[in-house]
Order: structure tokens, then sequence, then C-alpha cells
């Protein structure tokens, strides 16, 4: 993969939107078991309250106890439960988000040369929002089959995703395919404008200031640090994400609702619940996907010029 030199024709939208979304693919498969671990990490303690003064223990205890734990008591296939629709959300999501980001920013920028921090900021926001109003319905779906446990197939709320999507309009109605998109769209405008912006200045900044070049080396730490930097920021509204979406029907009359129920019940730091899956899972899945992106960006590009050049 180091040796692709990089081409001389820039990609294309539609390359880049097709990189994208094959390459957040690749990133899910390897990285859902700790996206699932960290649903359940953010959904535990929800119930508490009556049961909490029972003394309910904690089921779930850090990422790789909360794995072993699935494991153990679900089987290893509970650690991919939802992966169908997570497949078909990053393919309709990170084609936008990310696939989308530098014709954005280049209309922002109306093709200048010059991109401040301000118009990446705005891209990112945009694509963000873009892509969540397209691919929320896939988003709720994967989030539900995460939160729930296998271990009693009759107690499952859906056993496959096609009657998932149908299950849920039926009794939720078509609203409740979108169930979160508020907080969904604070989330992605925060991690679209932190986890892009930040892995665009960084990999400038190694480029200017240090011998790395646009390649292998750049792309993995400038994917890593801004997989730690979205963490971080972002952690707080994708918890209260993932508790909404995954409510009963009357649960939370809204976002705020819920977040506010988060803090009564478990304290500010039920903010931060499973965040360490969450770092694990975001800066390996962004180490895996801007490095492919960038990879799969030049491999069509070259494809196409040898494809282009007469013989």
């Amino acid at each position: 993969m180091v040796g692709f030199r990089p081409a001389d024709v820039p990609p294309t939208a539609a390359v880049k939107f097709i990189g994208a979304g094959t390459a957040a693919c690749i990133a899910d498969l390897f990285t859902f078991p700790l996206d699932t671990a960290k649903v359940r990490l953010q959904i535990q303690g929800e119930g508490k309250g009556a049961a909490a003064s029972h003394g309910t223990a904690v089921r779930y205890r850090g990422v790789f106890g909360t794995i072993t734990t699935m494991v153990r008591t679900e089987g290893a296939r509970s650690l991919y439960s939802g992966l169908v629709a997570g497949l078909q959300r990053q393919m309709s999501f990170a084609s936008v988000r990310i696939g989308l980001y530098d014709s954005v920013k280049s209309f922002y920028t109306k093709g200048s040369d010059h991109v401040g921090i301000g118009s990446r900021l705005l891209a990112g926001c945009t694509t963000g929002a873009m892509a969540v109003a397209l691919a929320q319905p896939t988003d709720v779906v994967k989030v539900r089959f995460q939160a729930q446990t296998s271990s009693s197939g009759l107690n499952r709320r859906y056993h496959g995703t096609m009657e998932a999507y149908k299950t849920i309009a039926k009794e939720e109605g078509i609203r409740g395919l979108w169930r979160g998109t508020g907080p969904n769209i604070v989330r992605n405008a925060i991690v679209n404008c932190t986890e892009l912006v930040t892995y665009d200045l960084i990999k400038d900044l190694l480029i200017r200031n240090t011998p790395l070049t646009d390649d292998l080396p750049c792309h993995f730490t400038s994917a890593f640090g801004a997989g730690f930097c979205t963490t971080v920021i972002a952690s707080p509204v994708d918890v209260v994400k993932t508790r909404y979406m995954n409510s009963a029907l009357g649960q939370y009359s809204g976002a705020l609702n819920c977040a506010i129920a988060m803090v009564t019940k478990e304290g500010p730091l039920a903010f931060y619940k499973g965040f360490m899956p969450s770092f694990l899972r975001l800066g390996s899945w962004n180490v895996v996907m801007f490095v492919t992106y960038e990879q799969l960006k030049r491999a069509i590009m070259a494809a196409r010029q040898n494809y282009t050049t007469p013989l």
C-alpha cells in the first residue's frame, strides 16, 4: 500500500463517494464488536431507580469484560448483532459525510487554494447533517439490534433486519425510524467537524512540518489523533443519542429529557459511559477507514489512468 504513488489527476467526487462507503464498510467489519460493547455500556443503568435500590448488579464492566460476558452468555455472534444495518448505514452515511466533504469544502471556498478553519467546520457540519437525514433509519435499527440481548430468542424484539424496519414503522410510525435525528445531527456535526477537520489539519501540519509525506504513516497518525479528539468531544452526545434511539415509545419526551434523566439518576459521569470502547472503536475505525480510503482513491484513479492511457 505504501508503494502507491499519488495519481496525477485528483480523484473525482464519485471516486471519493464510492471509496468512502467501501472503506467505511471494511472498517466496520474490523471494529463492530467494539461498537456493540460501547452500546451495551452506554445503555447500562438506564433502568436504574427501583432496580438500583434492590442492589441490581452491574452486568458489564469495561470493554473487554463486556465482550467476554457477551460471548459467554450470548455467543460470539452477538458481537456482530446489527452488522447488516451497520453496513447499510456506512454505505449511505460515510459516502455522504466523508465522500462529499472535499466537494462541499471546495464549494464554500469557491475553489480557492486557501482553506480556513471556518470553511472546514462548515463543510463538516453540512455533510454530517446530510448524512444523518439520509441514513438515520439504518442507525436506529443498528442500535436496536446491538442493545438487545440474544440469550433468549423468545424475548428478542427483532429477528431480522428487514423485519426490524417494518416492525418499527408499524409500531412507532415512520417517525420511529427517524427517532433521535435531532441528537444524531448534533452528534454528527460534532463528530464530523472534529474527525474530518482534525484529520485534515493534522495531515496538513505533518506534511508541512515533518519529513512525513502524504502516505501511509501520515494517514495512520492523523487518523488516530482525530479519533481521540472526536471521542473526548462527542461522547456525551453519543450516549444520549444511543439511549434515546433505543428507548421504548414514550420513555422520554425528547433528547433533552433523556439527558436530564441521565444526570438525575446516574450523575454527569453517565455521559462518558463506554468511553474506552468508544475510543478504541473510533480510533481503530478511523485508522482502517482513512488509510483504506486514501489508498482506494489512489488505486481507483491509477486504474482509470491506465484504462484511458493509449497503448
